[in-house]
């Protein structure tokens, strides 16, 4: 079948790819750099990663809070298109701003209020997309987003990794080369973003009234009686609790986790570049395998596999195991992520996606400070980082259960 994007969609796309760029810095260049920066104010390996752990779970927790509120106040007519760029102006300010850290702590603090916007500007994009496309189309549309994010974020990060890595030869330090890589890193953002910025319309909305903000609590607090009502929106949120906890979390402790096992950074970053580049074939895969199976079958199958990647995880003591990991996590990631975002936007009512995808961030992103802080804390507590990351193998188990449990409801309130 002949699948060719609109404009509105290939724009939709795009911010994918601007925004993939600073997921995959913060995924793997950053950590390393901060490891550098806490061992040199003397901290330990196990220190090293309880503190990323917890700040990334920090930032998680503060936008699980305002994420609802938020996305349901962009449902208002209007109002959707600005939220995302002070969005969007939080996290590109940040991420540059990153570049002036030279302190641990004041890096973790910068760090915090980047991935605060960053994230917060993924709930109105996600919510965006029964605005750009069809329900037919979602699949396709939402697995190419993530695709094309997965091999267009490695061009500015090629550039960052060149300028990092040949720092010396160059003849500038470490911190100017990290500096450089997140004013890159901030300028491909942005620049991805213009072309969505200028299409963008808003189909779906509720009506402006008085007291928006006011009004949006009220709309939000309707709408968590409604979830308790529509049983297969209420365990499809429970299941992706956790289950995408253990992929946000590989996601946001892969590079710390390598780093701290003592693992060569350049292989590590090398590594994760591959996963990157599997990740674009096999995202645009399972997006044309969705037209042939049910996404709850491809997104069981996606859980399955994490779950195994998990386990492997659990052992991993060199490099070579590490470029496996890698390319395993590349051949799902994509999948699991894409066809959650289009099949919950299928379950619920396109003019309130705003507020739907705020409370799926709650369970993202709630769920990604729990994987997180579970990791950092288990490794603190056995000094074991390995028992920290078997941790993740249970998330998945739990979470198959449950979305099986959903799919089964989906089936009987059909019949």
């Amino acid at each position: 079948m002949n699948f060719k994007l609109t404009k509105e969609e290939k724009n939709w796309v795009l911010y994918d790819v601007g925004n993939s760029a600073f997921t995959l810095l913060i995924t793997t260049i950053v950590p390393i750099y901060f490891n550098y920066l806490a061992g040199n104010a003397g901290l330990s390996d196990v220190e090293y990663l309880a503190y990323w752990g917890y700040a990334a779970s920090l930032a998680t927790l503060v936008v699980a809070i305002m994420g609802p509120v938020c996305g349901s106040l962009a449902d208002t007519k209007g109002y959707k298109k600005p939220i995302f760029v002070i969005s969007l102006i939080v996290g590109a300010a940040g991420c540059i701003s990153l570049g002036f850290a030279k302190n641990w702590f004041v890096f973790l603090v910068i760090y915090l209020i980047a991935k605060v916007g960053f994230s917060g500007s993924l709930i109105f994009y996600d919510s965006m997309l029964p605005d750009v496309t069809g329900e037919e189309r979602m699949d396709r549309v939402s697995s190419l987003g993530y695709a094309f994010g997965y091999i267009g974020s490695c061009i500015p990060f090629v550039l960052s990794l060149v300028v990092v890595l040949g720092a010396g030869a160059i003849g500038i330090t470490m911190e100017m080369a990290m500096g450089i890589a997140f004013l890159i890193t901030a300028g491909w953002w942005v620049l991805m973003t213009i072309p969505l910025l200028k299409t963008y319309r808003q189909k779906h909305y509720v009506e402006k009234r008085k007291g928006a903000v006011k009004e949006s609590f009220a709309r939000i607090g309707r709408t968590f009686l409604n979830v308790k009502k529509e049983k297969k929106v209420f365990l499809f949120l429970l299941a992706f609790f956790f289950y995408i906890d253990g992929v946000y979390t590989i996601i946001d402790m892969a590079t710390a986790y390598g780093s701290a096992l003592g693992l060569d950074s350049t292989g590590l970053l090398l590594a994760l570049l591959v996963t990157q580049i599997v990740a674009f074939p096999f995202a645009i895969l399972f997006g044309r395998l969705a037209q042939k199976y049910r996404a709850e079958k491809l997104i069981m199958v996606c859980i399955a596999a994490y779950f195994g990647i998990a386990v492997f995880a659990v052992f991993l003591t060199n490099q070579v195991q590490f470029w496996i990991l890698a390319i395993f996590v590349g051949m799902f990631q994509g999948g699991i992520q894409a066809l959650s975002r289009s099949y919950f936007t299928k379950i619920i009512p396109a003019n309130q996606s705003g507020e739907f995808f705020g409370l799926m961030d709650i369970c993202g992103k709630g769920a990604a400070f729990m994987g997180t802080a579970i990791v950092s804390a288990v490794s603190q507590m056995t000094g074991s980082m390995n028992a920290g990351v078997g941790m993740i193998a249970v998330l998945f188990v739990i979470g198959f259960l449950i979305f099986r449990c959903a799919v089964k409801a989906e089936g009987s309130a059909l019949s």
